[in-house]
């Protein structure tokens, strides 16, 4: 009994010390593990960094957001439809969106950001400041703001928000800023100086044509009357931009016309 008892009090001892030896302080199994979980949480080698592709993921989202509710309306426009479209699983779209009237609203605000970049750039090409060409130009460009998908898309989204209570009070705040800034690119474009009476009002009036003519373009092609109303707007705000001096006093002379 004597020896048993002895012998399984060394063998104690010597599984305590081996436990010792491989323990975190010796290098054992715990420090393999951890490296481990560090390799595994490495990015791949040649794969674009987690932040790129969380940034890709979400334009992706955002593009076929717009898309689909310029062509299913609010209702066909779901969150795993919008994911679908994206390639992007529904919870990788909640991830970055966590409700749909956030998907939405971001969706129609990242195309109205990318069209007033698009017209930023258009200013750097325009005909000579105070033609023809350039007024007729910069109408036109702003008129198209209404015909395309993002206008189908903005109208999905008030529609629905005069239903929805919730999104009607985000909509109403994205179409402010929205407007504010397109008027706003109107302005600088065109040289429009809104201390002039009468200037403000026909800047806006030229806003709020284009978008009763985008609502004609909804349902048939109105491109035909479009371009003619366009030229006539166009002659309408340079005579209110550029007026003729009153008689008897001289000016400065205009620029010719580059039509």
């Amino acid at each position: 009994m004597g020896a048993v008892s002895r012998g399984a009090d060394s063998g104690a001892r010597n599984g305590t010390e081996a436990a010792g030896r491989s323990g975190p302080d010796r290098g054992g199994p715990a420090p393999r593990a951890a490296g481990a979980r560090r390799a595994a949480a490495a990015p791949r080698p040649g794969g674009p960094p987690k932040q790129d592709r969380s940034r890709a993921t979400r334009q992706r989202l955002l593009a076929a957001a717009v898309d689909c509710l310029a062509e299913h309306g609010w209702a066909g426009s779901t969150v795993a439809v919008v994911a679908e479209r994206a390639g992007v699983s529904r919870g990788a779209a909640q991830h970055h969106f966590p409700t749909r009237e956030d998907l939405f609203t971001a969706a129609v605000e990242h195309v109205a950001e990318k069209r007033s970049a698009a017209l930023r750039a258009l200013a750097r090409d325009l005909p000579p400041t105070g033609s023809t060409a350039r007024t007729r130009t910069i109408v036109g460009e702003l008129v198209d703001l209404y015909t395309g998908p993002l206008f189908r898309a903005a109208l999905q989204l008030w529609v629905a928000a005069s239903n929805e209570p919730q999104l009607g009070r985000r909509v109403v705040d994205l179409e402010a800023r929205v407007g504010r800034e397109t008027h706003r690119m109107a302005v600088q474009l065109l040289g429009a100086d809104e201390s002039v009476p009468g200037v403000r009002e026909t800047v806006q009036g030229l806003l709020d044509l284009g978008r009763g003519l985008g609502l004609a373009n909804l349902l048939t092609d109105d491109t035909a009357r479009r371009e003619r109303i366009v030229a006539q707007w166009a002659r309408v705000l340079d005579d209110v931009l550029h007026p003729l001096p009153a008689a008897g006093v001289t000016a400065a002379p205009r620029p010719r016309p580059h039509d």
